[in-house]
């Protein structure tokens, strides 16, 4: 089996946040007002662009069962990002809120254009039939994450308050009894000095991060598949609007983080100059 390390996460992100640069470029070339692109290459783009969160989510899924908790608190990501992570990456249900917003956003710079009976055919002109879909869409999202957050919760705490005479039963069951071995809340008690390492110790941090390894693998496939569901109910031209503006979220949030990230450091460096002088 291959090994990973730290680096190698960090340069999966990086390769990754560098795609999403390539496939933004791309996406907005074909919404210019000069490009006269099918539909049939609109969508070769929209495939494009899944078979790359597709392909991203199997190198994740790969290194996170190495260790998981490294994606679910990355460092290579700001401070800032990590405050909006649900389970490794963004909400499922963000996709369609997004939808809802570009459209809302959309039909308001364009309301001159539309009463005239010009049409784009992009977010700002969602059929009726197309927002009932989208809303079924929303809860039935909205149910998921919420049972995925229950099943985070869960493991939670049954990693730090299950016996160890449980464990036999623990690797049988369902997802709510996901980790084995000790707790570690009783290692943690039974250890002589605080932070003390033991075999034990480490089976029962391995069989967690095994766990939460799997939850994040089923939340990537949440999110993939409320992204496919919503390609399905969109046109081509709307979803490469939609993946527009998904990207542009993403990346700017990540810059929006790093320059933040940077001037804290830099007043904390200097607050600390300043108070060993």
């Amino acid at each position: 089996m291959a090994t990973f390390n730290h680096d190698q996460f960090q340069c999966c992100f990086q390769n990754w946040i560098a795609q999403q640069h390539e496939d933004l470029d791309e996406l907005v070339n074909a919404l210019s007002a000069d490009s006269k692109i099918t539909d049939e290459k609109l969508n070769h783009l929209c495939q494009k662009g899944i078979k790359h969160f597709e392909e991203y989510y199997e190198k994740r899924s790969l290194m996170a069962k190495h260790h998981a908790p490294s994606f679910l608190s990355p460092t290579w990501c700001s401070s800032f990002e990590n405050a909006y992570l649900w389970i490794g990456g963004c909400r499922p249900s963000i996709s369609v809120r997004l939808v809802y917003s570009v459209c809302g956003s959309e039909l308001n710079d364009q309301l001159t254009e539309f009463l005239r009976g010009e049409r784009k055919g992009n977010l700002a002109e969602i059929s009726s039939e197309q927002l009932k879909m989208i809303n079924a869409l929303h809860c039935k999202t909205i149910k998921a994450e919420e049972t995925m957050s229950t099943r985070m919760a869960s493991l939670q705490a049954h990693s730090q308050f299950f016996f160890f005479f449980f464990s036999f039963l623990i690797k049988q069951q369902r997802y709510i009894e996901e980790i084995a071995d000790e707790p570690l809340a009783m290692l943690a008690k039974m250890a002589g000095r605080v932070g003390e390492s033991s075999q034990d110790l480490d089976r029962a941090m391995d069989a967690h991060s095994v766990s939460l390894a799997s939850i994040m693998g089923d939340a990537d496939r949440l999110r993939l598949s409320t992204l496919k569901d919503l390609v399905g109910i969109l046109t081509p031209l709307q979803t490469v609007d939609l993946f527009v503006a998904t990207k542009k979220l993403h990346l700017s949030m990540h810059e929006w983080g790093k320059r933040s990230d940077n001037q804290i450091g830099k007043r904390f460096s200097s607050a600390h100059d300043i108070y060993l002088t």
